[in-house]
């Protein structure tokens, strides 16, 4: 019953928010067609409910052959294939905005697992893999929420001459599927309004630990 409720709110409130948001995402549009390489949307297919692929929308923030440059599909702080507008893109969060049409459409929840590609989601040890996407993919969720200073700790782990896939599949991921499976086992109305809300603060206080004071029992980090 919970999900159907979730679906309608899914699509009212990214309905409304793309009306409202109209006058941020256009100037934006318009300001990446005439910097860096002059494209505007970064597509790219990603792992979704129930394991299926969709493709995700994004602003592009990374110079278009990224993926085949040095670095692969890892991103890290000050990474020289983001380009001019990419950086303030990336660390303000507003490069996942045009995920409200995925939302729109069906493909994505506001709240939920980040979506992965599928080189990623690999990754994932086989008992999460099936798991995970038992609920739709998320713009926000518990696990970008505690990771949200990601690119730094790949940053950090490259920094010390560290394999930073290894640090990935054997410190990120298993931790991240811990926690997903945590928010299916307490998927409410009441956890996605406390998640929207500790997102939209940790956003302005990046510092800030409060997503462990508003939920007690939510596994911590173990670094």
């Amino acid at each position: 019953m919970y999900r159907a409720f979730k679906r309608g709110c899914d699509i009212v409130v990214s309905g409304i928010a793309l009306v409202i948001l109209a006058p941020l995402l256009i100037p934006i549009m318009i300001g990446l067609k005439l910097t860096g390489e002059g494209y505007i949307w970064y597509k790219q297919e990603r792992v979704g409910y129930k394991n299926r692929p969709f493709l995700i929308w994004k602003f592009a923030t990374m110079l278009k052959d990224s993926p085949n440059m040095a670095g692969g599909v890892l991103t890290t702080k000050k990474d020289p294939r983001i380009t001019p507008m990419g950086g303030f893109l990336r660390k303000s969060k507003i490069n996942e905005l045009p995920q409200l049409i995925n939302i729109f459409k069906g493909d994505m929840s506001i709240v939920g697992p980040r979506p992965l590609m599928r080189v990623s989601f690999e990754t994932y040890p086989k008992a999460v893999q099936e798991v995970i996407y038992n609920v739709k993919p998320g713009l926000t969720g518990i696990g970008s929420i505690i990771f949200r200073d990601e690119e730094e700790l790949i940053t950090q782990v490259k920094n010390r001459g560290e394999d930073t896939w290894a640090f990935y599949k054997n410190q990120i991921y298993p931790f991240k599927g811990e926690v997903e499976q945590w928010y299916q086992a307490h998927e409410s109305f009441l956890t996605d309004v406390k998640v929207i809300l500790v997102t939209a603060w940790v956003i302005l206080n990046p510092e800030n630990e409060i997503v462990y004071k508003w939920f007690k029992d939510l596994p911590r980090r173990p670094f």
